[in-house]
């Protein structure tokens, strides 16, 4: 296997964060009281308990580099994840950014932000 990262993000209800994410085709793994992992192809996510945590508050957040941006965003927008900005949870369209990169951006129901980069 080679070298990898796993974003390690906060979930206030394993439950509703699987359910989110399995609308967007991610599989659930692996689930007990204290951890949960979900993946998407070669995409993992990893998830620990913050039952307390105010959304819109949160600073977590993550970078998907992704081959296929445009198809992840699709998915998000068939599962009726709507481009807002605000609330939880919403859609950024892609864009150039001035970096040269293209970005879009997917915050999640309990306030964490996905940076959706194109490779």
């Amino acid at each position: 296997m080679a070298d990898h990262a796993t974003p390690n993000l906060p979930a206030r209800d394993f439950a509703a964060t699987a359910e989110f994410y399995r609308a967007i085709g991610f599989e659930e793994d692996w689930r007990d009281a204290g951890w949960m992992i979900v993946s998407r192809g070669a995409l993992m996510l990893e998830f620990f308990p913050y039952p307390d945590l105010d959304p819109a508050t949160s600073s977590f957040s993550c970078c998907l580099r992704l081959d296929d941006l445009a198809g992840l965003y699709a998915a998000c927008r068939a599962a009726g994840i709507a481009e807002k900005s605000i609330g939880f949870p919403r859609l950024h369209p892609p864009r150039r950014e001035p970096s040269g990169l293209t970005i879009a951006y997917l915050v999640d129901p309990d306030g964490t932000l996905l940076r959706l980069v194109q490779n």
